[in-house]
C-alpha cells in the first residue's frame, strides 16, 4: 500500500508554537502589571507605611487611606519661592481625624533664593509639635532650574534654607533625595540629616549611607484615590 502523505506543514507548527509563547508572554505582563498596581512592602519587614500625596493626586478618601494602612501621610505644603499646594490644609485636618500622622513636604529649587523659599513653606505649615519632621523633596529640575549651581552654592543655599525651616519646626528636615541630584551633589555625605530615598519595589543603595524612608512605589493603585499614589515606608 502506498505511504499515506505528511500533509502537516512545519510552518503551521511553528506559528502555534510562537502563538503559545505569546499567550505565555501576555498572561505574565498582565500579572506583573496587576502586581505593579497593588504591590506593597511586607509589613514584617516594614511595620510603619504610609503615602506622599499633593493637589496632583486629587481627592482622597481618607477613611479607606486608612483601611489600607496608612500609618502616615506627607502632604506637599509648598514649592519654590511662591508656589503653595492648597489641599495641605484641608489633608492635614482631614488625616488627624482618621488617626494619620501628618508631615509637610517642600520641594527644594536648586535656582531659586533659599530665603524666600523658607518664607514660602514657613508661611504655610504652622509651628506645631504634632506635625512629623518636614521633608524637603531635592531633585534636578530642568523646567524650573536649567542651569543647576555648583556645589558650592547649591550647599551654602541649602544650608541657609534648612537653617530657617528647622528654627520654625523646631526639628531637623528629612532630606528627599533623588538619585540625580545625589549623584551630581553627593548630598547625603555632606549633610547629616536623615534621608529619604526612592526607587520602584527594591530598596536603593545610591545614598551610601542608611536611610530613613523610602519611597517604595510610585504606581499604587488604592480605593482612596483616583490616580496612582506613592507609597513610603519607614525603616526603623
Amino acid at each position: 500500500m502506498p505511504k499515506k502523505r505528511n500533509t502537516r506543514r512545519p510552518g503551521a507548527a511553528r506559528r502555534r508554537i510562537l502563538g503559545v509563547l505569546l499567550l505565555v508572554a501576555l498572561v505574565a505582563g498582565g500579572l506583573a502589571w496587576w502586581k505593579a498596581r497593588t504591590w506593597m512592602p511586607d509589613r514584617r519587614d516594614y511595620a510603619v507605611q504610609g503615602v506622599w500625596l499633593s493637589d496632583d493626586d486629587g481627592p482622597i478618601d481618607w477613611r479607606l487611606l486608612r483601611a489600607a494602612g496608612a500609618d502616615f501621610a506627607y502632604l506637599t505644603a509648598s514649592e519654590g519661592t511662591s508656589t503653595r499646594d492648597a489641599a495641605f490644609a484641608d489633608g492635614v485636618i482631614a488625616a488627624r481625624q482618621r488617626g494619620i500622622q501628618v508631615g509637610a513636604v517642600h520641594v527644594y529649587d536648586l535656582c531659586a533664593p533659599a530665603d524666600a523659599q523658607a518664607a514660602n513653606f514657613v508661611t504655610i505649615v504652622p509651628r506645631e509639635k504634632d506635625l512629623l519632621p518636614p521633608a524637603i523633596r531635592l531633585d534636578i529640575d530642568s523646567r524650573t532650574c536649567p542651569q543647576v549651581p555648583g556645589e558650592a552654592q547649591m550647599q551654602s543655599e541649602l544650608t541657609t534654607f534648612l537653617n530657617q525651616v528647622e528654627k520654625h519646626a523646631e526639628k531637623p528636615v528629612i532630606l528627599m533625595v533623588s538619585r540625580g541630584l545625589e549623584k551630581e551633589y553627593h548630598l547625603a555625605a555632606r549633610i547629616d540629616r536623615n534621608i529619604w530615598v526612592a526607587q520602584n519595589f527594591l530598596a536603593p543603595t545610591y545614598a551610601g549611607r542608611p536611610w530613613v524612608m523610602w519611597t517604595a512605589s510610585d504606581r499604587l493603585r488604592l480605593d482612596a484615590s483616583t490616580r496612582p499614589v506613592h507609597w513610603v515606608v519607614v525603616q526603623q
